[in-house]
């Protein structure tokens, strides 16, 4: 039953993985772009969530109503204003994106110091559910591996069952062409990158209440979106959250076998599905 359980919270947590890299994901699908500075975002998202909070006196969950619809207004300005003038070249929009983080990382330290910040969510960290004897499953990864199950099933039909989705599509396939049938790609882009930031506001608010998190958490939560998206393959988001899903296990089960291992573990597993099969488990171009 030890065993089962260490497989549940790992599953449990790829949930919150996939979160992270459904953003990465949706941006590199719709205009092959690798967002650098996306971690560090969602450290952004989790400040604005633990201020939020804290101002206004609610609790995280009602907060994102705000940060979610700020966090993609933000998103859009910043593609339309920055990162649409770098497009179409091979290194500025990676080096753009880098420079953004490090941007990032600097501003957070000297508006907050290196001080750490978790938001609060009562008894509700500590409350689980035990459908079997033995077997418990805490309410809040619960919650957050649903919310992430919501949210990729919710970009799949935007992606495929909508004009808007299908427009995306278009300008992913040939962005050249889609400007000449009237798309307007500068438009689509930065609607695309106001998703994945309102998507990196809910991972936020979620790794937020987890654990602490300081200026400099971003990389590593970089990493684990990156890891994800690669081991479920490029261009497919329920690959993105099958991703997760392994790698929570795979840290989980590291670190039922030795205490310093639940990184190290993730990072074989990567290593492995790399090795086996270059284009990850399930690889899809959104195209």
């Amino acid at each position: 039953m030890d065993w089962l359980n260490t497989i549940v919270q790992g599953v449990l947590l790829g949930g919150l993985y996939a979160l992270f890299a459904a953003g990465l994901s949706l941006i590199f699908g719709v205009m092959r772009l690798v967002n650098i500075a996306h971690g560090d975002i969602i450290v952004v998202t989790a400040y604005m969530a633990f201020f939020t909070t804290r101002l206004l006196g609610i609790d995280p969950f009602t907060a994102l109503l705000i940060v979610v619809p700020l966090s993609a207004l933000v998103g859009y300005l910043l593609q339309r204003l920055l990162l649409n003038r770098t497009l179409g070249e091979d290194l500025p929009p990676l080096l753009v994106t880098f420079g953004l983080s490090v941007i990032i990382q600097n501003v957070l330290l000297l508006l907050f110091k290196a001080d750490s910040h978790k938001l609060q969510m009562g008894s509700l960290e500590v409350a689980s559910w035990m459908p079997v004897p033995g077997l418990y499953i805490g309410a809040l990864p619960l919650i957050q591996f649903c919310t992430a199950v919501v949210v990729v099933g919710g970009l799949q039909v935007l992606f495929y069952r909508t004009p808007l989705g299908r427009a995306f599509r278009a300008t992913s396939d040939d962005p050249e062409i889609a400007q000449l049938m009237g798309l307007d790609n500068r438009h689509l882009f930065g609607m695309a990158m106001a998703l994945a930031l309102a998507v990196a506001a809910i991972a936020g608010t979620f790794i937020a209440i987890r654990t602490n998190f300081d200026p400099f958490a971003g990389p590593n939560l970089l990493i684990f979106g990156f890891e994800a998206i690669i081991i479920g393959g490029l261009g497919s988001l329920w690959g993105t959250l099958a991703g997760g899903v392994l790698l929570g296990v795979a840290q989980s089960v590291g670190g039922e076998l030795n205490v310093a291992w639940p990184i190290l573990a993730g990072h074989v597993a990567f290593l492995m599905v790399l090795l086996v099969r270059r284009q990850g488990l399930f690889p899809k171009v959104m195209a």
